[in-house]
């Protein structure tokens, strides 16, 4: 059976509802939707981000987020994948970021969802600006989700 993954990279809003709606229509293998959404935060350290701008390579991402999809699919019994990241400007409060993963049980979808959010976060080719007070800055990589993606490696 082919698992049905869902990637979308776009500018416009996404309803988290909608989205578990489409992945779950029908389907009675489905015991469990984990989902994660990742929203634009406004504050962070009292240093007010007025806007976040998401930049990223047009089929280079798609292609390297499918990769990683594959291998959970490969590493739990998923049922269905959704992976959604949008791109241009957000202001805080707005929806970034969606990964819903299905199973038959909750702990294949719950590991499914963090091994994707961690790649998401850490190796996904976008490119984040921040729009604050003093000026733009684009986001620099950070440790901490390095660390949180070395922990899935398999050696």
């Amino acid at each position: 059976m082919t698992i049905p993954v869902t990637i979308r990279i776009q500018e416009g809003d996404f309803d988290i509802a909608a989205e578990i709606a489409a992945m779950t229509k029908g389907r009675i293998d489905i015991g469990a939707v984990v989902s994660f959404s990742g929203l634009c935060r406004g504050d962070d350290s009292g240093d007010r981000v007025a806007a976040l701008t998401l930049e990223h390579y047009p089929g280079m991402a798609e292609e390297e987020i499918g990769r990683h999809a594959d291998e959970a699919v490969k590493r739990w019994p998923i049922t269905a994948l959704t992976i959604i990241h949008r791109v241009g400007r957000l202001v805080p409060g707005d929806n970034i970021v969606l990964v819903l993963a299905a199973s038959a049980h909750r702990q294949a979808a719950f590991a499914a969802a963090e091994f994707l959010m961690d790649y998401l976060k850490a190796n996904a080719p976008f490119w984040k600006r921040e729009e604050r007070a003093e000026g733009e800055r684009w986001v620099e990589a950070h440790a901490r989700d390095d660390a949180a993606l070395a922990r899935w490696d398999k050696s």
